[in-house]
């Protein structure tokens, strides 16, 4: 397990956290390509370790169980590797294991956007996240207020409200000094 002191700064794991949808892996995939890192996204492992997508994972096995998937797999790719872009699931940092490792080993980037943004996105991903399943859009709502207290703990805020993607990950780039 590496020390997180014998990591060099430029080194660490860019750990990307926000609401789902909000663009973590599209912008970490951006990123990743144009500073020549490999990129995870967490969900698509698990997805692709289990066999199943992760609302198979919810509906068959319950939340409670991909968390401790999520939790085990984020532990190990922290505590195990480096130089690494890494999309975390929307609701991962609310678990304070993962908060913290991500916090000691990585740089921490939140990607915010606005209520009013996102909603205008929720039509593209309410049928891939288990979460909002069956939700109103008030229970969605708070769902969004609730989670921005989890993602306060950051290296780095980047407001992505009218960014496209690619002018997303130059911004990262720039808040980082990469």
């Amino acid at each position: 397990m590496l020390s997180h002191e014998e990591i060099a700064q430029k080194d660490k794991n860019i750990v990307l956290i926000g609401f789902m949808g909000v663009g973590k892996t599209t912008i970490g995939q951006h990123l990743a390509k144009k500073i020549g890192r490999d990129f995870i996204d967490v969900d698509a492992q698990i997805e692709q370790k289990y066999g199943m997508p992760v609302t198979q994972i919810f509906q068959s096995l319950g939340e409670k169980a991909f968390r401790q998937m999520e939790k085990d797999y984020i532990l190990d790719v922290c505590s195990n590797s480096q130089h690494k872009i890494i999309s975390l699931g929307g609701g991962a940092f609310l678990q304070d294991e993962i908060k913290n490792i991500c916090l000691s080993t990585s740089n921490v980037v939140y990607l915010n956007i606005s209520w009013e943004t996102w909603k205008q996105r929720l039509h593209l991903i309410i049928d891939s996240r288990p979460i909002l399943q069956n939700k109103s859009m008030e229970e969605i709502e708070q769902l969004f207020y609730t989670r921005q207290n989890s993602y306060s703990s950051n290296h780095a805020s980047v407001n992505i409200d009218g960014l496209g993607f690619e002018e997303a990950a130059d911004h990262l780039i720039q808040t980082l000094d990469l």
